[in-house]
């Protein structure tokens, strides 16, 4: 398994999924699904990170009076 840290958003959230199928399957022993939710509980912690991240980078259009694009200002709130 790769190092949580380095994935990205949708390599995280593909794993996340492909954990709960794991658990949900329940044929797991009882030390593989721990270390599977552990695993994942992580995953969900870095995927919860990585959108703040980007809704911190989100920027708001600006728009002119005849509705057209006239640059960027940073979103609310930073």
């Amino acid at each position: 398994m790769s190092d949580i840290k380095t994935l990205s958003f949708e390599e995280a959230m593909r794993e996340l999924e492909a954990t709960v199928g794991k658990l949900e399957t329940g044929e797991a022993t009882l030390e593989d699904s721990i270390a599977l939710y552990e695993r994942g509980a992580a995953l969900r912690a870095h995927c919860e990170a990585r959108l703040r991240e980007a809704e911190e980078r989100v920027e708001k259009i600006t728009l002119a009076a005849n509705g057209q694009p006239t640059g960027t200002e940073p979103a609310e709130g930073l």
